[in-house]
């Protein structure tokens, strides 16, 4: 595994990336109510990102090995979707939830981050998936320090959702994350503590769990990028990317709507 420690002058333009990532978010915010397409939320982004930020969307036209280009600049991903939800005319309604999935290029670097949105009068069962997957990320971002290892982040971000009755998603995780989209090392949301790789100062990656409802497993659409529950239940997602410190970390996907850290109950 080759995992890119990044320097004081990297990370610097990563917080950059990450702040710039997360004022999307922050913009869109007012946007997102009943009777607003994914599309239009998309187009809004869009035009951010361009035409202010002077940035590239990384999501648009990526694609991986077995892949077709994405074909939009977010990702939105409503209720059962899991994740990389592809932006469409259809409105959103009260009651909805939406996760919004934003990854910039400034200056080479990229920033990626992701929020959860519930649309108009969310249900009880709704809030809470979202209240506690927010906590769920939160309490993986609360163990990075150098020394432990990725299973222990995985281990704990699993333990504490599975004892809310929820469960998992495995086949997708957190990354490595800089000049590149996806680096290594994988950020697995489960797993066993005292495995996987070291956390050394420099390492940067994504803490994005998904989180759902019902029962883990998943399909994927006809589309070739949506990702939905097999059973249907609602699914939530947040991510942050995190900067290992000399001491701890530091969230690098910040501005000034980001919602607080939770106060975190013990898993």
């Amino acid at each position: 595994m080759s995992i890119t420690i990044k320097t004081e002058a990297d990370v610097q333009g990563m917080r950059i990336a990450g702040r710039l990532a997360s004022e999307v978010l922050d913009m869109l915010t007012a946007h997102v109510r009943p009777g607003v397409s994914t599309d239009e939320l998309d187009r809004l982004a869009h035009e951010h990102i361009v035409r202010v930020q002077g940035a590239v969307p990384a999501p648009l036209n990526y694609a991986p090995p077995g892949y077709t280009p994405y074909p939009k600049s977010i990702c939105t991903s409503i209720n059962h979707q899991v994740c990389h939800g592809i932006p469409n005319e259809r409105a959103l309604k009260s009651g909805d939830i939406v996760n919004i999935d934003v990854t910039v290029i400034k200056d080479g670097w990229h920033g990626d981050t992701s929020r959860m949105f519930i649309v108009g009068e969310g249900s009880i069962a709704a809030r809470r998936l979202c209240q506690l997957t927010y906590e769920a990320m939160w309490h993986g971002i609360a163990k990075v320090r150098p020394g432990i290892r990725l299973g222990d982040i995985g281990h704990t971000i699993q333990t504490f959702t599975e004892r809310q009755g929820y469960s998992v998603v495995r086949e997708f995780c957190g990354h490595g994350i800089g000049r590149k989209f996806h680096e290594e090392p994988q950020v697995l949301h489960y797993g066993h503590p005292g495995t996987l790789e070291p956390l050394v100062p420099g390492m940067v990656f994504t803490i994005e769990p998904m989180v759902n409802a019902g029962r883990r497993e998943i399909k994927e659409l006809g589309d070739g990028w949506t990702i939905v529950t097999k059973d249907r239940s609602l699914s939530a997602q947040w991510e942050h990317t995190v900067l290992v410190t000399e001491d701890g970390y530091e969230v690098l996907t910040v501005s000034a709507g980001t919602p607080a850290p939770p106060q975190l109950a013990p898993g």
